[in-house]
């Protein structure tokens, strides 16, 4: 028998596509009138942005910097310490081989005193503790060992202090390196969102090398002179967080490599940086090549005379000379 079915009724099937359709559209028209809504970041909104970004990078730089110095320095802490108590422990276990003679002859006559087995325990805590109560060593070698005893305790307690603090250190070391990759990865963002700018507007924000600005000012010595002079031959290249040159630099990487160029070692961060050379009281009394320190240490330049900073700005931007008062607070002021 065959089958009967009802047709498909095609004009309502229509209807409902047609309508279908049209909330879609509509849907896709909202959609793109709610983007269009929404208004491009201006130049100067990018620009504070930015500025924002780099400072908090330049933040959890220094402070993981300085989680690194002092690591260094504690860890140089536990082992002068651990130098030390091998040094003494030595010279308990010469002691304790001059007990094991007294044993060895005590045992050829067919005994050994109690007390002579007391001192050949395996502990060196416990030799030393109970071997300056006996009658079994000489006086000096009885005051020796209790001079060994408290020497003893207090590098023990040295020790495990500096251990305890290399421990939690740790714990600081390992939030600052994320604070500082985080950070990196905001510039990175940031980087990116520059990319995106038209040519314009890269052109407004990151700006020229400041060549021709009129700097110029009274001389540092020959160190500083020379350091100077490496820095404009940089000018122009670009800024990168964390490099040190030849053909890229941070703040702080440029002021290094200069420096290195004249013979001087400057420190490889501003952290560093801020402790080295003598301070100097006002702008008035800056020379070309010292070193200028803005925002908290955050950031560093170059004295270039006549209110004029040669720096590694920041990211999108190159080496260049600039009014120092478009750059920060001044921090502090260094004569190398």
């Amino acid at each position: 028998m065959a089958s009967h079915r009802r047709p498909a009724t095609t004009g309502r099937t229509r209807t409902r596509i047609s309508a279908l359709t049209v909330v879609a559209a509509a849907t896709v028209g909202l959609a793109t009138q709610s983007a269009q809504a929404a208004p491009a970041p201006t130049t100067s909104q990018l620009k504070s942005q930015l500025d924002q970004l780099n400072s908090q990078a330049d933040q959890a730089d220094q402070a993981y910097n300085q989680a690194q110095d002092q690591e260094q320095q504690l860890q140089q802490k536990v082992l002068i310490a651990q130098d030390e108590i091998a040094r003494e422990q030595a010279k308990a276990n010469v002691l304790l081989d001059s007990i094991g003679e007294i044993a060895q002859s005590q045992y050829a006559s067919g005994a050994v005193d109690p007390t002579v087995q007391l001192l050949l325990t395996s502990d060196p805590g416990e030799f030393l503790q109970k071997a300056s109560s006996m009658d079994q060593v000489t006086a000096s070698e009885a005051t020796q060992l209790t001079l060994l005893q408290s020497v003893e305790t207090t590098l023990a307690r040295q020790k495990a202090e500096a251990e305890q603090e290399l421990k939690a250190l740790q714990g600081v070391i390992t939030k600052a390196a994320a604070a500082k990759a985080t950070a990196a990865a905001k510039v990175e963002q940031t980087q990116k969102l520059l990319s995106s700018m038209t040519r314009v507007q890269r052109a407004s924000f990151i700006g020229g090398t400041g060549s021709g600005l009129n700097y110029g000012g009274a001389a540092g010595d020959s160190v500083e002179a020379a350091a100077f002079a490496a820095a404009k031959t940089r000018i122009g290249d670009p800024y990168h967080f964390g490099y040190k040159g030849p053909s890229e630099f941070d703040c702080s990487g440029l002021m290094m490599w200069a420096y290195a160029q004249a013979g001087y070692q400057l420190g490889p961060d501003t952290y560093a940086q801020l402790n080295d050379g003598t301070p100097v009281a006002s702008v008035a009394d800056l020379r070309v090549g010292d070193l200028v320190f803005f925002n908290g240490g955050e950031h560093v330049g170059m004295w270039a005379g006549n209110g004029i900073i040669l720096h590694a700005p920041h990211t999108g931007a190159v080496v260049r000379f600039e009014s120092i008062t478009t750059i920060g607070t001044i921090y502090a002021m260094r004569h190398i």
